[in-house]
Order: structure tokens, then sequence, then C-alpha cells
């Protein structure tokens, strides 16, 4: 049983309204988000699959490259195909458990991924700047245990406010959340009593994750750039910078973005505007990831040439056989 069918006038769905104003451009619309969908999900396991399969690429660096893949699809996958869906269909609505599970997965994914893109700095700042001692400081079990650690802390803080929100009162009559999915804010917004506490107590956690996950990332890159400006040479400050650039681009799109949505006292007062940014983080930062690390990224983009010329060898080499056989016979 639902927990809004204990009350008697609760509401057990929600309707999702999606975007404002496009109703004319839904078919065009999921072709497009179709596609991006895909080409995130073909991306980012190509990550996942190259740093798996090339023994070159066994190092932190790409070890962390290829969780924070992980995490770009699963993301992903708890919005987009409940989005795709909605955009044929017309009543557009979503089960109360359903939305409380993507409330839940979409903030324990988005906490883990700040945690391991500040986990990625640190990395590049303990390789620049204590190259020495890099090898010691980030081995392999220290990186697994970060790794766990970074899964593990957006896994269970969120747990909390989840049950504080799916023990709120929704009414049935009000039951429109003005979203793409079950954000916090248009999520509140229709709870049919008042959210101010809540909206305080997921202020804080965001501004803990959030902010405390921006400084340290911060404060590594000072130190990064201080490091490289006293390399003497122009080419080795080319690069040392070129390592970092990639990250450095992911992390101000993804945080510029959660901080306008998520650190702000009052989020279900600004919900006409979180489905514009929240496209960002949905859509943009996932699919320019793959791009942004292979194509700026010669060890990545040497691995990927190898491990296609390895199934294309192995594709030819099944058929080779086959062909053979065949003449053969025809003889």
């Amino acid at each position: 049983m639902a927990l809004g069918e204990n009350q008697s006038s609760g509401a057990t769905e929600f309707i999702l309204a999606g975007f404002p104003n496009l109703n004319s451009t839904k078919t065009e619309l999921f072709f497009v988000f179709l596609l991006v969908y895909l080409l995130i999900l073909t991306g980012n396991m190509l990550i996942v699959g190259v740093v798996g399969a090339d023994t070159r690429l066994q190092t932190p660096m790409y070890f962390f490259l290829g969780n924070l893949s992980c995490l770009e699809i699963l993301l992903t996958s708890v919005i987009i195909p409940k989005m795709l869906s909605n955009f044929l269909s017309r009543q557009r609505t979503i089960s109360f458990a359903a939305c409380i599970i993507q409330f839940y997965f979409y903030f324990f994914l988005g906490a883990s991924e700040f945690l391991l893109l500040a986990v990625m700095s640190v990395d590049r700042y303990l390789a620049i700047c204590h190259p020495l001692h890099y090898p010691l400081l980030m081995n392999g079990a220290v990186c697994s245990q970060v790794v766990l650690a970074c899964w593990m802390g957006g896994l269970f803080p969120v747990l909390g406010p989840t049950v504080a929100v799916a023990l709120l009162p929704f009414c049935e009559q009000d039951a429109v959340v003005q979203h793409f999915f079950c954000d916090s804010g248009p999520l509140l917004r229709v709870a049919c009593t008042d959210t101010k506490k809540l909206e305080e107590t997921d202020f804080v956690l965001a501004s803990l994750v959030i902010v405390s996950s921006l400084m340290i990332t911060a404060v590594s890159y000072g130190h990064i750039v201080l490091a490289i400006l006293r390399i003497p040479s122009v080419s080795g400050r080319q690069k040392a910078f070129s390592t970092c650039t990639s990250h450095l681009i992911v992390v101000t799109l993804f945080y510029g973005s959660a901080i306008f949505l998520y650190v702000r006292p009052s989020q279900s007062g600004f919900v006409d505007t979180n489905w514009a940014v929240t496209v960002v983080t949905t859509f943009v930062t996932p699919l320019l990831n793959p791009f942004i690390y292979a194509l700026r990224n010669e060890c990545v983009k040497e691995a990927l040439k190898d491990m296609f010329r390895k199934v294309g060898a192995g594709f030819l080499g099944d058929l080779l056989p086959v062909k053979s056989f065949n003449r053969k016979t025809v003889k």
C-alpha cells in the first residue's frame, strides 16, 4: 500500500508538468532528448569499458574517471527514461513510490558525484604538487576506499530527508509537480503542510555537500596553479595544466548549476527556473564528460583506438574463416 493511501485525501500519484510552453514540439523534443540520452550512455560506457580493459589506464585518475562515468550513467537513467515516456503520454503521471525512489536516487547519486569531483581535484593536486609521494599516497587500496566513501557519502545522508518527504501529506487535487522529474523544490511545493523546516534541512545538507566539496576543489586547484607557475619551461606548464583542464571544465558546469538550484534557503519558491538549470546537470554535463575527457586526453584516445582495432580484428577474424570455408565448399 502506498503511503498516500493512508490519508483520506492523500495523493497516490503525481503529474509531472514537464517543460513549460513546449507542448507543440513534444515529438521533436522526444527524439532530441532520446539522441542525447543514447550519446550519454554510449560515451560513458566507452569510458568505463576502456578504463577497465586497457592496462595503460590503470591509474588513480582514470579509476576515478570510470566511477564518474558510472555515476553519470545511473544519474541520467534515473531521470531521462521516465521523462521520455511522458513526452509520448497524455497523462504524464508517476506513482507516489516511483516519485520518492526517483527523488532519493537523484540526490544520492548527485551527492556522490560532488564528493568524487572533490577527490579527483585532490588527486590532481597530489600528482602535480607531490609527484614523488603520489604512488604511495594514491595506491590501489587507498583509491578503492576513497571511491567507496564517495558512494557511501551520498547513500546515507540523503536517506533521512527522503523519509521526511515520503511522510509529508500531499493533497490529491494539487498533485502537479512543476518539473520533468521529482525534484526537491517542486515536490515540496505540492505538499499540504508547511515545509519550511524541511527546506532548511535540505539547505544545510546541500550546503555541506556542495560547498565543502567546492572548497576542497578550489583549494586543490589553488595549490595546483601556484605549482604550475613555478615550472620554468612553458611546455612543462602546458603539460601540467592540460591534465587538469578537463576536470576543471566539468567542475565549473556541475557546481555552477547545482549551487543555483540547491544552495538557497527556499527551493519551492524558484521552481519556474529549476527545469532550465537542471538540464545542465541532467543532460549537458553527462553528455560533455566523455568528449571532454576523451578528446582532450591522448592516453584515452589511443586506448579507444586500440580497443576499436581489437574489436574490429576480432569481428573480421570470426567472419573470414566462414568465407574461406564457403569458398572451399563451392570448389
